[in-house]
């Protein structure tokens, strides 16, 4: 049988541009094609398949070591997917929260943190996790201006400091012994001043609009919540300026007495070293 014979057409280029125009650019789209080809083929490939669950670790603390914190997440999520009943899956998912952390992904930090509270809570390493988390806290709305302009917390969302002051509080309670107790508490005592000189800047511009019941009512939030801060003379000089002007003499008599029996008190504004003289390990 007779095979028929199929004859390609010859372009002529020669004499005609418009077909060499259209030549070139499906060779270009073709040479396109087969590259993203290449590419997909090489990511499928899995650069952590084969490794053991000691060689995955060994490099994320490699990557931890070098600063190099968002490839330290991805190894150790590896890790734990790969490995989940390691012995390492459990030091993973620690150091998972404290990479997140350095690389400043505070939200993913978090959702580590809590959830190695959720599975393992009789771990040793609990002090830590909350530590951490009252960190993670405690560096929210930081940015790379902080270093030459000090920020001002008290301006900012007072649920973020409240959620730190907490963490640091959680630590202090549970493990009053920890090698973070220290350092938490300092960090209470900073942000405990930090959330009364919030109240009183509200106070303040109760004032300065002249509605001194407001402002009467915030110093008074200090004097409740905030005894120990050092505005709490801020607050009874507020509060006994507003009761003048509310015409209330025996309020503002009162908080006059509070404030000269209290003239030779002076506010915590530093750790005390008797019940909390350890210092933190300088991992963090």
């Amino acid at each position: 049988m007779n095979h028929p014979v199929i004859i390609f057409p010859i372009i002529n280029f020669q004499h005609n541009p418009h077909r060499i125009a259209i030549f070139l650019r499906n060779s270009l789209l073709i040479f396109i094609s087969l590259l993203l080809l290449q590419a997909c083929a090489g990511a499928d490939k899995d650069e952590y398949a084969g490794l053991s669950a000691k060689r995955l670790y060994k490099n994320a603390r490699s990557s931890l070591d070098a600063a190099e914190f968002q490839t330290a997440a991805t190894t150790l999520e590896n890790l734990e997917a790969r490995y989940p009943f390691s012995p390492y899956a459990r030091q993973a998912q620690l150091d998972i929260a404290y990479a997140y952390y350095k690389f400043d992904e505070l939200d993913k930090s978090e959702g580590a943190a809590n959830r190695f509270i959720r599975l393992h809570p009789r771990s040793p390493h609990l002090d830590y996790i909350y530590y951490l988390k009252g960190l993670i806290n405690f560096t929210r709305g930081a940015g790379l201006l902080d270093r030459w302009i000090p920020r001002q917390p008290y301006k900012h969302d007072p649920t973020v400091m409240e959620n730190a002051y907490n963490d640091f509080a959680t630590l202090i309670r549970r493990f009053p012994n920890s090698a973070y107790a220290g350092d938490a508490y300092q960090r209470m005592i900073y942000l405990r001043n930090q959330m009364a000189k919030k109240e009183i800047s509200v106070a303040e511009f109760y004032i300065r609009r002249g509605t001194w019941l407001s402002a009467a009512n915030r110093a008074k939030t200090v004097i409740m919540r905030y005894p120990e801060s050092i505005w709490v003379k801020r607050a009874l000089e507020i509060m006994k300026q507003s009761y003048t002007r509310l015409n209330l003499k025996k309020l503002a008599a009162d908080t006059q007495s509070v404030i000269d029996a209290n003239k030779s008190n002076h506010a915590i504004t530093s750790i005390t070293p008797q019940r909390y003289g350890k210092k933190p390990p300088a991992i963090l």
